[in-house]
């Protein structure tokens, strides 16, 4: 076992809006999100859009309003922090974005670019700064003379790399990949999830990659958390959950990705859902994925379901599961 690196703990996201002579428009967008991530692991959290993966993102940056809970990254604390302390603590957690075409300055060159954690947090001489820079820029499958260039001249998987070599520059514990290949195409991110790891085994980096890719999810992570409304509904070894999801939401989800084999993929049953996911500002009682659910039983109207631990490793929350834990048997559409 490894020592955690971030921890969750009961985390809530809440954002209020205020309208012209109307009560402010109140939006739970995470809901008691809890989970480790330990030295050296792949964490990947899952979900539809909306779902709140990136709000959790935004929370453990310091860059959401939490509304409770407890954010740990490398044995400190979250809570309270500001000015000075928030900057060295954020030092241990850096986070690689969605859009490699708007996350690097483009009046900036990819040296200046590189070098803005460097400056934050180190304060190295020009030469040694120079120098960390291209080795960088070498270690994620670029040149060190491309530190001269600007972004315009580069593809957007080269940009990607130059906005990884950034998230790594200062050796943080945690990078947090926000939808980091979904921009690219296939074989783009192929290379970047192949860097991803390499990357991982060679300087001992803890990653958080939220994603709705389920494919590049199971190349890439060890561990699989997947959310609906705000909330962690199974979580568990990646094997484990691909292999035999539990939750109906993950089971809908594993449904849609495609299979290799034509064959196979004729004869396995597609789960299609029904309706759209809530609207934030008036969750349903009891169970949230309930009004899309075709195993809804009416307790799932009233009651939140409990959390049950499963086999392998793996939680899920379902009335079902609780029903059947007992016995050993399985959820199925």
């Amino acid at each position: 076992m490894t020592d955690d690196v971030l921890s969750v703990r009961d985390l809530s996201v809440t954002f209020r809006s205020k309208r012209m002579l109307r009560p402010p428009r109140v939006v739970k967008a995470v809901n008691h999100v809890s989970f480790d991530l330990g030295a050296r692991e792949t964490l990947a959290i899952v979900g539809e859009s909306g779902s709140g993966k990136s709000t959790v993102a935004r929370a453990i940056m310091g860059l959401a309003p939490t509304e409770s809970g407890d954010v740990t990254i490398m044995g400190g604390r979250l809570a309270g922090r500001r000015g000075k302390e928030l900057r060295d603590l954020r030092r241990h957690v850096q986070m690689v974005f969605q859009d490699p075409y708007s996350s690097l300055n483009p009046s900036m060159t990819i040296l200046e670019s590189v070098a803005e954690p460097l400056d934050a947090h180190l304060g190295l001489g020009k030469r040694e700064r120079a120098q960390r820079v291209g080795d960088l820029l070498e270690l994620v499958g670029l040149s060190a003379r491309h530190a001269s260039r600007y972004p315009h001249e580069f593809s957007g998987g080269q940009r990607q790399r130059v906005a990884i070599a950034r998230a790594v520059a200062v050796d943080p514990g945690i990078v947090i990949c926000d939808e980091a290949v979904s921009a690219l195409d296939v074989s783009t991110q192929n290379q970047i999830v192949g860097l991803l790891r390499e990357l991982r085994d060679r300087l001992g980096t803890a990653f958080l990659f939220i994603s709705h890719d389920l494919a590049v999810v199971r190349h890439l992570a060890d561990r699989v958390a997947v959310m609906y409304f705000g909330q962690i509904v199974e979580a568990g070894p990646v094997a484990r959950v691909f292999e035999n999801p539990q939750h109906p939401y993950t089971q809908a989800l594993l449904s849609a990705v495609p299979i290799p084999d034509p064959a196979v993929q004729r004869r396995r049953e597609r789960i299609v859902l029904s309706g759209e996911m809530p609207d934030v500002s008036a969750p349903p009682t009891g169970c949230a994925f309930n009004p899309r659910c075709q195993h809804a039983m009416q307790i799932c109207r009233v009651e939140a379901p409990p959390s049950v631990e499963l086999s392998g490793g793996a939680q899920a929350s379902c009335h079902l599961l609780h029903q059947i834990e007992t016995t050993g048997g399985t959820v199925r559409a």
